[in-house]
């Protein structure tokens, strides 16, 4: 996760992360599945296109999540 989510806060997309089978960690290799990007998303984009992760919005976030 990166940056600011409108709907919910850090610690609820983590909880529901963790509901949904996945982890979420504090930094990007090239085992991260996804980078969640919000508003204002901080150095982790670059981190993870520069690795090859997918870089999701947080729309496509809460589609992943139902």
């Amino acid at each position: 996760l990166t940056g600011e989510l409108k709907s919910m806060g850090r610690e609820q997309a983590e909880e529901r992360i963790h509901a949904a089978g996945g982890k979420a960690t504090s930094s990007v290799s090239k085992s991260t599945s996804y980078v969640v990007a919000g508003e204002k998303p901080g150095s982790k984009v670059a981190k993870a296109q520069l690795l090859g992760v997918q870089v999701i919005h947080e729309q496509e976030f809460l589609n992943m999540l139902k």
